[in-house]
């Protein structure tokens, strides 16, 4: 089964590669943070494609919960003054991807 998010987490996960980098050499241990989050979420969303129930659901609220830890590096990241803000587009991104994790979680399919 292949999702149609799967391809957005994908395009978010390559907008973020490029920063991870430049945060590590600011915060080492906030820059791994973030980037074992972001291998996370694809890694959880295609697991949950070929799971089925509740481990479904489980691989997919993972795959949310770790996208929102990405977002709240960056966050973290922001207030310390080691990063701007996020882009808008970066932001939408962010916003429908976990927006959809947190729908598919849900879902009893």
């Amino acid at each position: 089964m292949t999702l149609d998010i799967y391809p957005v987490v994908l395009e978010l996960v390559r907008r973020l590669a490029p920063y991870l980098p430049r945060l590590r050499s600011r915060s080492a241990s906030l820059g791994d943070q973030m980037e074992r989050a972001l291998i996370s979420v694809p890694l959880n969303v295609a697991e949950g494609a070929y799971s089925r129930g509740r481990n479904r659901q489980t691989r997919y609220q993972s795959a949310a919960a770790s996208a929102r830890e990405v977002l709240a590096c960056w966050e973290t990241a922001e207030a310390l003054g080691f990063t701007g803000q996020l882009e808008i587009e970066l932001g939408a991104l962010f916003n429908r991807v976990i927006g959809t994790l947190v729908r598919l979680s849900k879902s009893r399919s």
